[in-house]
């Protein structure tokens, strides 16, 4: 059984743009003759490829698939490169990538862009929580993850990044008005706390440390890094910020912090394991601005 590669791009096509019209658009296709490509595809491999929602998803079969037209894509890309049949004005490869929200709104951005400089390459990056990020590569959504996971998803490599630290703090105001004895068990399950969202686990963590049922206090949802900070700087609840985010504020006075243990995320890139420079180079700047970016390692 082969797996045509022109059919194979197809059906990613159609999971990046979420739906055949979509798709047929991008491939300068008829809706059609998009339909009847993933047709042939999936009757030459006797599975099910892709579910018909809105947007439309790969089944186990066809993230498998997946992985392969992205696989290739990248391949032909760079051997194309290393053969100078590469021209500046040709289109440039699209690498996905996966990374937390607080990566992404402080330091992610920035070995991106010296990419960009040094390759013919655009980036569609897809953020979710570093919990889950692992789980865009197995479905093989994205080539390399941010991922607070260790261990190797199959068919990947990993490298330690770092910690990302959080420490619990609140306006001065807000504590004066909700914690004005401290940071009570009684005090922290009434006074409003600010979650990312509903994926958002380091607060409650930080309330289970200190003997209090998560489930008790009033929650507001936030889910944008710079978004949330600011929620906590303006007083809309306490919450767990990182020092660069925090710093300045508690150094006026602005912010206090509210005890209690430092909240630790170890951080790890991980990568296909593919021989090919240019996810060599991305790990390579990735890795480089991590430690730029002094995140520190793990305590134990």
């Amino acid at each position: 059984m082969r797996i045509p590669l022109d059919l194979a791009e197809t059906l990613a096509a159609i999971v990046d743009e979420g739906s055949l019209d979509a798709a047929a658009a991008r491939l300068h296709l008829t809706p059609s003759a998009v339909s009847q490509r993933l047709k042939t595809l999936e009757h030459q491999v006797g599975r099910v490829l892709l579910v018909r929602s809105k947007p439309a998803r790969p089944t186990q079969a066809g993230q498998a698939v997946l992985r392969l037209a992205r696989q290739l894509a990248l391949l032909e890309h760079e051997t194309l490169a290393e053969l100078g049949a590469d021209e500046p004005s040709a289109a440039p490869i699209s690498v996905p990538l996966a990374v937390n929200a607080d990566s992404l709104g402080t330091w992610f951005l920035a070995p991106l862009a010296e990419l960009s400089r040094t390759h013919n390459v655009v980036f569609d990056l897809h953020r979710d929580d570093q919990d889950f990020t692992a789980g865009l590569l197995e479905s093989g959504t994205v080539m390399g993850a941010v991922t607070s996971r260790a261990r190797p998803v199959p068919g990947c490599r990993v490298v330690p990044l770092g910690v990302m630290r959080y420490e619990a703090v609140a306006t001065a105001g807000f504590v004066r008005r909700w914690l004005p004895d401290g940071p009570t068990k009684a005090a922290l399950a009434a006074a409003p706390v600010v979650y990312f969202d509903r994926r958002d686990e380091l607060q409650s963590q930080w309330l289970a440390e200190r003997g209090v049922d998560p489930a008790l206090p009033p929650r507001h949802f936030v889910p944008a890094s710079a978004d949330y900070a600011q929620a906590v700087l303006i007083g809309l609840g306490w919450g767990l910020l990182q020092p660069t985010q925090s710093a300045d504020a508690l150094a006026a006075g602005h912010l206090v912090r509210l005890g209690g243990a430092t909240v630790e995320v170890e951080l790890y890139w991980q990568q296909w394991n593919l021989h090919s420079p240019l996810l060599d180079a991305i790990a390579a700047e990735i890795v480089e601005q991590a430690a730029s970016a002094q995140l520190p390692v793990a305590s134990r």
